[in-house]
């Protein structure tokens, strides 16, 4: 096993029923930017950036994406969760440093392209064949809460906040939410949060169907374990096969509604309403847009 984690560090018990494994760390920040703990069959990605409220960074980008391929190629894990840390499960896009994908330059295609592959880590999630539970003990807005509706499972903390709020920024949305929140909601209050754009309650987000519990924040990831703990203790083959079989029946297909999403968010990176609705919000102050 020694053999196939590479850029990996390896910390304390190494034993096949323990390991905690890190993305290693960059030079300017020593702490990894994604944690992996593996214990008893069930892995545990956590963000770890909660000084930028584990956004959208390249960084947690580049670490998840290779955190999900170690745990997607291990069949020795049945289920896992994925959570934060700090106050926030991850706060979506890095809109304190713009660029990028988001700064409305190049090409057309160029920015579409770019605006698909910053889904592309989290939407990575879909490969894993085993169950995944977002374990959301904080804030989850926008590309956020999308990293948590392409899970299987989804345990909220009751006062956290979460919402698609991309129309109040002038941007269309993305992370295929358009797509999957009517399945998960139902049209009518999917609707209602995608135009309105507002941020909701753990309690409302149970309540409303987006999640499917709302306990104190210090007991998300206790219920999202005992969760993990029921389903690893299943059949694991008839647990993969199952939940291909759940999703084939639901015709799922996030990876296209997020690509056709891009293309439309892409459009919106144009819009001076979208530089307002980005300074708004950095500037703590309400956007004025005007439709141009």
């Amino acid at each position: 096993m020694m053999s196939t984690i590479k850029n990996f560090l390896i910390d304390g018990n190494d034993s096949p029923a323990r390991m905690r494994i890190v993305r290693r760390p960059c030079m300017e920040n020593p702490e990894p930017a994604v944690k992996l703990d593996i214990v008893e069959q069930i892995a545990t990605i956590t963000l770890n950036r909660p000084e930028n409220r584990n956004s959208m960074t390249p960084d947690v980008l580049e670490a998840l994406a290779e955190v999900i391929t170690r745990v997607r190629d291990d069949r020795e894990v049945r289920c896992v969760i994925i959570t934060g840390e700090g106050r926030s499960f991850c706060a979506g896009a890095d809109f304190k440093s713009v660029g990028g994908a988001w700064d409305g330059e190049g090409e057309f295609q160029t920015r579409n392209e770019r605006s698909f592959a910053m889904y592309q880590p989290f939407l990575s999630l879909l490969e894993v064949e085993v169950p995944v539970i977002a374990a959301m003990q904080g804030h989850a807005i926008g590309g956020g809460l999308g990293l948590a509706v392409v899970c299987d499972i989804r345990v909220a903390a009751q006062d956290s906040r979460y919402g698609v709020n991309f129309v109040r920024l002038g941007l269309h949305p993305g992370m295929a939410t358009t797509w999957i929140l009517p399945r998960l909601m139902g049209m009518p209050r999917a609707v209602e949060l995608l135009l309105t754009g507002r941020i909701i309650s753990g309690t409302e987000a149970a309540e409303a169907g987006l999640v499917n519990y709302a306990v104190p924040a210090a007991e998300v990831l206790t219920r999202a374990r005992e969760l993990a703990k029921e389903i690893a203790a299943a059949a694991p083959l008839a647990v993969r096969w199952t939940k291909q079989t759940i999703y084939q029946g639901q015709q799922w297909d996030p990876p296209t509604a997020a690509r056709y999403e891009a293309h439309a968010q892409s459009r919106t990176f144009e819009t001076e309403d979208f530089r307002e609705g980005v300074a708004a919000m950095l500037e703590k102050r309400t956007p004025r847009f005007k439709g141009r």
